[in-house]
């Protein structure tokens, strides 16, 4: 039976068993970091797995994989409008662009090298990277700093935003980041529960609510555009169980008016449930991918087992046209 999710002009159809990997022990997703899709519809899987990079077609074959001794732990994956990839490496402190066959072109930080805890110096386990659209690219720093840093296309640095805290332009774990054609900046400041929205230097405009740890950004291409929010699931014991918290995509205008929710009303692992979406994309034809660091998650919802083999973090929503 089909497994149909959403509701509205927003209703997918889960495509079981998506992203066919080689056969082979080393093959396993591990954690999904991150999703990206190219122009051609070629989906780039980021993971934490023996073969970090991993490159399917629209249908879910394999076409290639790389990144076996560039990447130490993958956490955030964005694709320029010209091709180019910029892969967050949080285990390794730095930015690195890439070719779509794994050459890489360009580095932004010292690999190996972390900055000090809250110096507000690059980086501390950057979580994700994003270009304005004159090619500025922007990082969100992350899980021990509190900073948006702003670089030059060749990577020379131009500044920097941001501070702990809970007011505006104050972060708590700063997550995620997109941008606009417009110059929008989109950060996602998952422990305030809220999306701040900047403009390019950094001036505070707007943020968006009613979010649960928000952790994945995906913004749909045009002006004005839509937006997909990845909402990971509840970390305390005292709300683990808890209904409608996270753990589902939602949807919203630019301006953060809610079109729609994907996801059931509580976590978990079988099919039309999220546990801990991590990283978004959608192609051309409106299909939605959702990579999910659902190994890490386990232990929070079953401590007294050990994570099934080749658990599920990778799915596919085909969008159903109405």
């Amino acid at each position: 039976m089909a497994v149909i999710m959403g509701s509205g002009e927003y209703t997918f159809e889960l495509v079981e068993g998506w992203g066919k990997l080689p056969d082979g022990d080393d093959w396993d997703f591990k954690d999904v970091a991150a999703v990206a899709v190219d122009a051609k519809d070629q989906v780039y899987v980021f993971n934490r797995g023996p073969h970090p990079m991993i490159v399917f077609d629209r249908e879910g074959n394999f076409l290639r994989s790389w990144g076996e001794n560039l990447f130490k732990k993958a956490h955030g994956i964005h694709i320029a409008n010209d091709g180019m990839l910029y892969c967050t490496d949080e285990g390794d402190d730095c930015i690195k662009k890439c070719t779509p066959d794994g050459k890489m072109v360009l580095q932004i930080g010292v690999p190996g090298k972390r900055a000090p805890y809250m110096s507000g110096e690059p980086f501390h386990r950057c979580t994700h990277t994003a270009l304005s659209p004159n090619g500025d690219i922007f990082v969100s720093d992350g899980y021990g700093n509190a900073k948006v840093h702003k670089y030059a296309p060749d990577g020379r640095p131009i500044m920097n935003w941001g501070e702990p805290g809970s007011d505006p332009g104050q972060f708590n774990l700063v997550h995620n980041i997109c941008c606009d054609p417009d110059g929008w900046v989109y950060v996602a400041d998952r422990e305030n529960h809220r999306v701040q929205i900047f403009d390019v230097n950094g001036k505070y405009e707007t943020q968006w609510n009613n979010l649960h740890r928000p952790s994945a950004l995906y913004t749909m291409p045009g002006r004005c555009p839509v937006c997909y929010i990845g909402e990971i699931g509840p970390a305390m014991r005292v709300n683990i169980r808890t209904p409608n918290l996270g753990a589902r995509i939602s949807i919203v205008t630019h301006e953060g008016k809610l079109l729609g929710r994907v996801g059931a009303a509580t976590p978990g692992y079988a099919p039309g449930q999220f546990m801990s979406p991590h990283g978004l994309a959608v192609d051309s034809h409106g299909d939605l991918y959702v990579g999910e660091v659902g190994v890490t998650a386990w232990p929070r919802f079953n401590p007294d087992e050990p994570p099934p083999r080749r658990l599920r973090t990778l799915q596919k929503l085909r969008r159903i046209k109405s």
